[in-house]
């Protein structure tokens, strides 16, 4: 055996030395609420291979150490003499390290192939500071006292990832209490509202929440009888959940995570939201099946439902869907439907939704790169019919949210609630540039460039005029850099020109800059036609490029 748990050894003795090349402490520092990094290992021993890692590894893959010992292990080896000397030696190591490497508790496995062909699973070492421990409770509530339950502003998406897990940790609040984790994740999402990190303070909770039920909860009454990616659940023989207590106080937050799951992740993780809702039904709860059928409850049913000769809308929060059936198409119907919609907004149904549409019509907006979904095509036939034009945009104004989305859109065709009524009312009459600058001015470029596409529409509907001019500006510096307009001619209107300079007056260098390269192709450009030009459109030119200057 020497040989074997000399191999063991050194395999720990690089994976120590690996942890320990980083700058622990910087790394601690940038949030209170992180005081260690590293707190699993897992020593793996397959095919006369072993690894030591802090994920689970597929040891088959080329590359690895082997052991140069023929022959297989026995459970009994495992336990009674490897297991205690591999204790022992992580101990040692683990004591040698800065205290910043490590994390308040650290848990060492070992994951053994022996002779029958099957697999030990055993824990080798728990370690526990205890004084660590208590710093990072006095650090959670201190932060949860300053930062969140009397704080003011957006929180960083830093603090927001420790946070989320260490409301999940059993070994910091063995009694789970989900109330109070679910108020915490939701104020999280109130003070970043509106702010452009609001998705990934969304996409971090979510996530903490989907790795405690598959970690946590599911192995408690389920086993996984699919694979790795493809997951199947069969309930356990004899599981039962606790009918009061811990039993229902998990169930709430496992409903909790799978409704943040269906609001909020992209489409192709809806099957695992409605796995856990299933999940939860199977063991008896009501409530799971009927949040799938009818929504959370927190809308009045007369707010979720509309019935009349003309249309049927049904709205559910839980997957932020609205069902629409128009029954006829005509204005009085769309005017129904958006009257319908409107008051689910006002009422707080979420901005970030999509319209599931039974219709007969299929109209889309002249608008290139647009997701041809449902939500699209009831708002392009809406528009056909001038008469709800007005609530189109008593809608647009209620849904525009930056950092919202419809979520049947992805990608590069992601955009704003809001986005298809204001793009028609847009293109339809001068009269709705005002809602046109209000919804560009609320788009969060980074992540929607459908904005690129109407521009380019406007542009081509009206051309460019001393009337369309501003607005067509505000299109363009919330447009990307990709937007290909050709203005150059029709600026040689010295007119134009000088309108588009009191235009650019007041903006941020950078924004001028952005105007220039979309028109001109850059300064470079710009200059050589400053070079060229003659007497005041010269200097209408020179004053452009100065709006470009830094400072």
């Amino acid at each position: 055996m020497e040989p074997i748990i000399e191999e063991m050894k050194q395999e720990i003795d690089k994976w120590i030395a690996f942890i320990n090349d980083k700058d622990a402490e910087k790394i601690v520092k940038r949030t209170t609420l992180q005081v260690g990094i590293h707190g699993y290992a897992l020593l793996k021993y397959e095919g006369g291979r072993v690894d030591v890692t802090d994920y689970p590894l597929d040891l088959s893959v080329p590359g690895k150490s082997r052991l140069s010992t023929g022959g297989g292990l026995t459970e009994e080896q495992v336990r009674e003499q490897i297991v205690p000397e591999l204790a022992r030696h992580m101990q040692h190591r683990l004591s040698s390290l800065p205290q910043a490497v490590l994390d308040y508790r650290f848990d060492f496995e070992g994951n053994f192939q022996v002779v029958n062909g099957g697999t030990v699973k055993v824990p080798i070492l728990k370690y526990v500071d205890e004084a660590k421990k208590q710093q990072l409770l006095d650090r959670i509530g201190s932060y949860i006292s300053s930062k969140l339950e009397a704080g003011k502003y957006p929180t960083k998406p830093l603090e927001t990832f420790f946070l989320a897990r260490h409301l999940l940790d059993e070994e910091l609040f063995p009694v789970l209490d989900s109330g109070r984790i679910i108020g915490l994740y939701e104020r999280i999402q109130v003070l970043n509202k509106g702010s452009k990190h609001l998705a990934e303070h969304r996409n971090t909770l979510t996530v903490a929440l989907r790795n405690w039920v598959e970690e946590q909860w599911l192995p408690r009454y389920f086993e996984n009888t699919g694979s790795e990616w493809e997951k199947e659940y069969t309930r356990k023989s004899g599981a039962v959940l606790e009918q009061s207590g811990s039993g229902q106080e998990a169930v709430e937050l496992v409903i909790y995570g799978a409704v943040s799951i269906l609001r909020y992740e992209p489409s192709y993780s809806r099957s695992t939201g409605l796995t856990f809702l299933n999940c939860v039904t199977a063991l008896g709860s009501t409530r799971a099946d009927r949040l799938i059928r009818e929504g959370s409850g927190a809308l009045a049913e007369d707010v979720t439902r509309l019935k009349t000769e003309l249309v049927e809308g049904i709205a559910n929060d839980v997957f932020a869907e609205v069902s629409i059936h128009m029954k006829q198409e005509s204005g009085e119907s769309y005017g129904q439907a958006l009257r319908f919609l409107i008051t689910l907004l006002k009422q707080g149904f979420p901005k970030s939704y999509q319209i599931k549409l039974k219709s007969a019509v299929k109209s889309w907006l002249p608008v290139k790169g647009l997701a041809k979904s449902g939500t699209h095509r009831f708002f392009a036939n809406a528009l056909e019919y001038p008469e709800v034009h007005p609530l189109l945009e008593e809608y647009a104004r209620a849904a525009m949210e930056t950092f919202e989305w419809y979520t049947d859109t992805e990608g590069e065709k992601c955009c704003m609630p809001g986005s298809y009524a204001v793009f028609g009312l847009g293109l339809s009459d001068r009269t709705y540039f005002p809602v046109v600058r209000e919804y560009m001015e609320k788009v969060d470029v980074e992540h929607q460039s459908v904005q690129n596409g109407f521009t380019a529409a406007l542009y081509g509907h009206y051309g460019i005029n001393t009337e369309t001019l501003p607005v067509l500006v505000t299109c363009m510096l919330y447009s990307t850099d990709s937007l290909k307009l050709k203005l150059m001619k029709e600026l040689e209107d010295e007119k134009l020109l000088r309108l588009l300079l009191s235009q650019v007056r007041g903006l941020q260098y950078y924004q001028s800059e952005h105007l220039v390269y979309l028109i001109w192709g850059g300064k470079d450009k710009l200059k050589k036609l400053a070079d060229k030009a003659e007497g005041d459109k010269k200097q209408v030119f020179e004053e452009l490029m100065q709006a470009c200057r830094r400072g």
